[in-house]
């Protein structure tokens, strides 16, 4: 578990550094036009890969109606997190989850990981507006969310998977940081299957594509709850 020094207050890190990036693995790429303007012409087990929502974006992801539109609560409450959990929230964004996250795991830590510098500047901010040291901002690569090996018990990803730039990188960074065993990936991604869900179709995924996704990098199906209005809640696991 993280301490906190008594001279400072500060959550100390799990480990001293990261494990090394891992390596290129062209498998499963395509390049091709996009088939989607939305897309970057990027093809990922045939799935075409979206844009990242820049920082720019911000506002959106702290907006007013978000906890009703996508029951935020629920989804906290069906992650069953405990006291002392280790979780890391990759595409942190502004903290929207983290710091919901970090008041459940008073005795662990959240990881905030995000790619955009612009981003980790807001989480800061915000972790020093929450007065929560259980939350540490990660900035990670397109290609590595530079965790812990084997320290993580929960990995949240919410609408950002299926912007991945290297998915298949990202998920074997993601499975070498799980805990073996216990370690858990809940993956939340707006349902493809439902054609009323009011979102471009390359910012969804179905179930299929995702567990198609996850056991090409080793992580185990563990189920899926649907009981969020718009997305599926996908768990997978690191295999004993």
């Amino acid at each position: 578990m993280p301490t906190e020094t008594a001279t400072t207050g500060r959550v100390e890190p799990l480990v001293a550094s990261a494990p090394a990036t891992p390596l290129p693995d062209t498998s499963g790429y395509e390049l091709a036009p996009p088939r989607d303007p939305n897309g970057i012409g990027k093809y990922y087990m045939g799935r075409q890969i979206a844009h990242v929502m820049g920082h720019e974006g911000a506002d959106w992801l702290e907006r007013g109606d978000r906890s009703q539109e996508e029951g935020t609560d629920l989804l906290l409450k069906e992650l069953k997190l405990k006291p002392t959990d280790v979780v890391a929230d990759i595409g942190a964004g502004t903290g929207y989850f983290s710091f919901r996250m970090a008041r459940l795991v008073p005795k662990g830590q959240v990881l905030a990981v995000d790619i955009q510098p612009e981003m980790i500047a807001e989480l800061t901010a915000n972790k020093a507006k929450n007065h929560l040291a259980n939350v540490r901002p990660v900035l990670g690569t397109a290609s590595n969310p530079n965790l812990p090996a084997g320290a993580v018990d929960l990995v949240l990803i919410v609408d950002a998977y299926h912007e991945f730039d290297y998915p298949r990188e990202m998920g074997r960074a993601i499975r070498q940081a799980l805990r073996p065993s216990t370690g858990r990936l809940a993956l939340v991604e707006y349902r493809a299957e439902d054609p009323n869900v009011p979102i471009k179709r390359i910012h969804k995924m179905d179930v299929a594509q995702a567990r198609k996704e996850m056991a090409a990098v080793g992580l185990e199906f563990a189920g899926t709850i649907e009981t969020l209005p718009q997305q599926h809640l996908l768990l997978f696991r690191r295999p004993k």
